[in-house]
């Protein structure tokens, strides 16, 4: 196959009688009236093994806005957080699945005797807190006893006020 049009530009005569030619055939009679113009085209010659040029370094230019990275990273440790709480939750139903009595005692157990403790610890404090009083009161003692009773009733609703002083 010859690629030499492909690798070297044409010249000026060259590109004069080539664009003559495309322009001819295009408006000739001999062509028919729809134009069949390939939509894909496929190169089925194999690749090499290698190659003569080496890889060429391509720079990542994509930007991602910093509102998106932050919701990425809020996403993902959302994800994370459920995950950890759908695992906790997973093994306390587990754990709830398989109750017996005896476990349920062993379980509470320790949980009653710290409760008993508490109680006779605060007990103790409280009686230790209470001091013994005598109160001895030597004048005379007067009680005076004054009570105001006032009502309204009207219609279906009553109030009925009571003061004692």
């Amino acid at each position: 196959m010859d690629f030499d049009h492909i690798t070297r530009p044409l010249t000026y005569d060259e590109a004069k009688a080539e664009a003559e030619r495309i322009i001819a055939r295009a408006y000739s009679s001999e062509t028919p009236g729809v134009r069949h113009i390939p939509t894909s085209f496929r190169d089925d010659t194999p690749l090499p093994a290698y190659g003569d040029t080496p890889p060429v370094h391509q720079d990542d230019k994509r930007i991602v806005p910093a509102w998106a990275a932050g919701i990425a990273v809020a996403s993902i440790g959302v994800g994370a957080g459920i995950t950890g709480i759908g695992v906790g939750a997973w093994l306390v139903l587990q754990g709830l699945a398989s109750v017996t009595l005896y476990g349920v005692l062993m379980v509470t157990l320790p949980l009653a005797g710290f409760a008993m403790v508490a109680t006779a610890i605060g007990g103790a404090v409280n009686k230790a807190r209470n001091a013994v009083t005598n109160n001895v009161y030597e004048s005379p003692v007067i009680q005076n006893t004054q009570i105001n009773n006032t009502s309204n009733q009207r219609g279906m609703f009553s109030r009925t006020r009571n003061d004692i002083r």
